[in-house]
């Protein structure tokens, strides 16, 4: 489209809280394509509360279905309304037949939109769905319905923003409940509009915000307080939870308007919560935060940005996406209190500063419970006789670029606790990893070896360690045979720890640790914490690059190696 065309647009936004802030950024890209549009946006009430300051917004309009909109006669007061706007563009987040229809009925000329439920007739402009395969996440899935348009790249971060005022009406308000400016607020949202299948157990909830607060206030000798967040009818719950907090707690379900529920999120040094639209929230003001997943899926709704903070149990039934489980419930019962403690440790002690003596203390925790916190794959000696190749950046830390120093080298939340568990059931782990670094001399051997001894630390804190370490110095151009996929670094291996390379597996991010594994005849195991991602591995044909399994972390390919190894899929080795 020409950049003078259109000038009025009108965007229907999502129904949902969570949707919505999943949309912001392709806002952003709508005022980037046009810059000079007069842009409305047509929203129900609660989500026009939440993007009501967004500065890329001329207007907002409340869709009051529940009111003055609802039914034939609504709607068609509501489409005179539009069409008394002159609008050129319509632009349909809302994916639902009904945001087509009355976008036609108000006889917008231009209906962009996805072609789904049925409304093509009435979309001028449909695009395609992105295949069910492909599990793009939400707001890529926003992002994307505007490329058509001419917006290119990659989505950013969702942004959300609140005002002085509404800081200085936050600061009144919790003064009045007792909690002074200078406290540390950690937030616990334990319910779901959703319904009970996506809410964790309360007395979990309670029991991780006690030892939370405890263990903050103790480090950052500062007054800490637990602010219990939700929608109305959740007061219940949230005054038994309080009930279970020994210390100061505020109440504050049921008794928030949306932007007041913003301006306490931000509020939050962290947010413990299920799967929920202030979990996005949360995430778009910035603030860390620790997402329990059960029936939904989080490769396609985990808070943007924040995907190392999501905790799951690998089960057979989920995601199922049901509201209520109709059977025990296991993919919520699974995940124990020491899980969820010990990633809200890890995500909030960089924000406060805190030393890293009590992630270590966790981790051991974490360990010695590890029966309480794993599926029921896990079973002593299990993996006696295997041998694990772990790729490194991306893997079992983030992949900045190039690590040139022990102060870059931080390990992802949970991988301490994922490699005790390959331990405990017996496994050999062996590190594999291309450092092309030093042949480009951006990396001395001296500071790779001192990146290597504080990885040695961090597991020796949790009484984990490895079994070797290989890396290939070479410059990818140089034709070595160690460079992965080149299998030289496992022959090595093989030749000086006697690997048997038919009871071994590969976990790496990159498709190249995929290719590795084929070449040795080990298994593989993808994760999608570095360069590959889901979407990445649609349309791949050749055998030498389809992994075995695909995991979302460090903590989900162990699930899936045990159960692989326990359901016999290995059976001639056996």
């Amino acid at each position: 489209m020409r950049k003078e065309f259109p000038q009025k647009i009108l965007l229907r936004a999502p129904n949902w809280i969570g949707d919505a802030v999943m949309c912001e950024p392709a806002l952003r890209g709508l005022r980037l394509l046009f810059p000079d549009a007069d842009i409305t946006m047509l929203a129900k009430p609660v989500v026009a509360e939440l993007l009501s300051a967004a500065p890329e917004l001329n207007r907002m309009l409340v869709y009051e279905d529940k009111g003055a909109h609802a039914g034939i006669t609504g709607k068609w007061t509501l489409a005179g309304l539009l069409r008394g706007y002159g609008f050129d563009l319509a632009v349909l987040f809302q994916n639902a037949f009904e945001a087509a229809f009355l976008a036609w009925l108000a006889g917008i000329p231009q209906r962009y939109g996805y072609a789904t439920d049925g409304r093509v007739f009435f979309l001028t402009k449909p695009v395609a769905v992105p295949a069910r395969r492909q599990l793009v996440h939400q707001v890529e899935y926003y992002w994307n319905l505007l490329k058509p348009l001419g917006l290119s790249g990659s989505a950013p971060l969702p942004t959300l923003c609140v005002t002085a005022e509404e800081n200085h009406a936050l600061d009144a308000r919790l003064a009045a409940l007792g909690s002074d400016s200078s406290d540390i607020v950690i937030g616990i949202n334990p319910g779901s509009t959703y319904g009970n299948a996506k809410r964790w157990l309360p007395e979990r909830f309670a029991e991780v915000a006690h030892r939370l607060a405890e263990q903050v206030g103790r480090d950052a000798g500062r007054r800490v307080v637990v602010a219990i967040l939700g929608a109305k009818g959740e007061e219940t719950l949230a005054k038994d939870i309080a009930s279970r907090i020994d210390g100061p707690s505020v109440v504050l379900s049921g008794s928030t308007t949306i932007r007041e529920l913003m301006t306490v999120v931000k509020r939050c040094r962290i947010l413990i919560t299920n799967d929920t639209g202030p979990m996005h929230v949360a995430a778009a003001c910035g603030v860390p935060v620790v997402a329990v997943f059960g029936p939904t899926d989080s490769r396609t709704t985990a808070p943007y940005g924040q995907e190392q903070s999501v905790v799951r149990e690998v089960v057979d039934c989920a995601p199922c996406l049901l509201r209520e489980c109709p059977i025990d419930h296991r993919c919520m019962t699974r995940i124990s209190v020491d899980r969820v403690y010990g990633v809200a440790v890890q995500q909030i002690g960089s924000s406060l500063g805190l030393s890293g003596a009590k992630v270590q203390d966790t981790n051991k925790v974490n360990e010695r419970n590890h029966t309480d916190q794993i599926n029921q794959t896990d079973q002593p000696n299990i993996l006696s006789g295997y041998t694990i190749f772990l790729d490194r950046d991306g893997t079992l830390n983030s992949d900045p670029g190039y690590i040139k120093s022990p102060d870059q080298f931080e390990l992802f939340p949970g991988v301490v606790e994922a490699l005790g568990r390959l331990k405990l059931a017996g496994a050999r782990l062996i590190l594999v990893t291309n450092q092309s670094g030093i042949a480009r001399g951006l990396l001395s051997r001296h500071n790779l070896d001192a990146i290597h001894r504080k990885l040695a630390h961090l597991l020796g804190q949790a009484g984990t360690t490895l079994d070797g370490i290989y890396f290939c110095p070479h410059h990818p151009d140089d034709g070595c045979g160690c460079r992965k996929p080149n299998p030289g670094m496992i022959n090595q291996a093989v030749r000086e720890l006697g690997v048997d390379l038919e009871r071994s597996y590969v976990i790496g991010d990159h498709l190249r640790d995929v290719e590795l594994a084929k070449r040795v005849g080990a298994r593989s195991v993808l994760v999608t914490t570095g360069v590959t991602r889901l979407q990445d591995l649609e349309g791949l044909t050749g055998a030498d690059l389809i992994p075995d399994g695909v995991a979302a972390s460090l903590a989900e390919a162990v699930n899936w190696l045990l159960s692989d190894v326990n359901q016999g899929t290995l059976s001639r080795h056996q």
